[in-house]
């Protein structure tokens, strides 16, 4: 099933997509943070069955179209845990554009940092430029884990349990930013870099381990085009590593990489302007779709 966040009448509410994607029906949780926390096995199945019924069937049902969409999960409890150059040929990208920020030892070698985001954009609003920070506003299509309880010395056969579920991240980043404070942290984080949505997919929608499309496209252009199968470091391989050492709280967000033909990766590079507009998409998730203002 798909959760999401909206806005109605003034008031952020949960609610459930109906099979037929074309109402919401919302659910007795105050946050998709509380939901994630509390919601048990069989209120899931509950949830699962709400979708299914006819909008008529289900009181304060809504038109999709009538309401604000924003990201699943507005306002993440902690920094969301992100995997850097995590596809080979973004790698490669990433060390032609500079090679000393991004060249790891081994293909095997696992990039962790961390992304701040205050609160996140809604999946069609609008990307901050910070003209005054920035001439290399860059854009990474991703796939996010939500994780669904408390993980801490996860075994690999118990890595499925811990997933909520799967949304789309558009890991936006200024470049000199990144690049010239010698760590990620900054760059990656200014207000509005991190656009989320349309909504979360729960684990039973999507087969394990996910093998799913994943694009870009800047004014329509297709800039990014890969597989989550492609993955150097996979989702079994981080939880268990992270996991052995840190916990891992139910709602975390872990954002999975890029693939090839973000900004930095053309020659010359070709990064976004105010107006542009930036399409993430990935297969039996959806889009989120976000344009850069001023």
């Amino acid at each position: 099933m798909k959760l999401l966040t909206y806005v109605e009448n003034g008031m952020e509410k949960v609610g459930v997509l109906s099979a037929c994607g074309a109402y919401v029906y919302p659910v007795n949780y105050a946050s998709m943070n509380e939901l994630i926390k509390n919601a048990c096995p069989n209120c899931l199945k509950n949830m699962a069955e709400l979708a299914n019924k006819p909008h008529n069937e289900v009181e304060n049902a809504v038109l999709l179209e009538n309401i604000q969409l924003i990201a699943p999960i507005p306002e993440p409890m902690q920094d969301i845990v992100c995997l850097g150059v995590n596809y080979a040929d973004h790698a490669e990208e990433s060390a032609r554009f500079k090679k000393q920020a991004y060249a790891k030892d081994s293909p095997k070698q696992t990039v962790y940092f961390s992304k701040r985001v205050n609160r996140a954009v809604a999946p069609y609003g609008d990307i901050p430029a910070h003209e005054d920070l920035t001439s290399q506003l860059d854009y990474e299509a991703e796939l996010v884990v939500i994780i669904g309880k408390d993980a801490k010395n996860v075994r690999p056969e118990e890595v499925q349990d811990h997933i909520f579920g799967y949304t789309i991240m558009n890991d936006v980043t200024a470049r000199e930013v990144q690049n010239g404070h010698k760590q990620w942290y900054f760059g990656k984080s200014l207000d509005g870099f991190t656009p989320i949505g349309p909504w979360i997919v729960t684990k039973d929608e999507i087969a394990y381990p996910p093998q799913l499309n994943i694009q870009s496209k800047v004014n329509g252009e297709l800039r990014q085009n890969s597989n989550t199968s492609l993955f150097l470091t996979n989702i079994e391989e981080w939880m268990v590593e992270l996991s052995q050492g840190m916990t891992l709280k139910a709602g975390t967000l872990v954002a999975t990489g890029t693939p090839a033909g973000v900004g930095m990766g053309f020659v010359p590079p070709n990064f976004l302007k105010v107006g542009d507009e930036v399409e993430c998409i990935i297969e039996g998730i959806g889009s989120i779709r976000n344009k850069i203002v001023k």
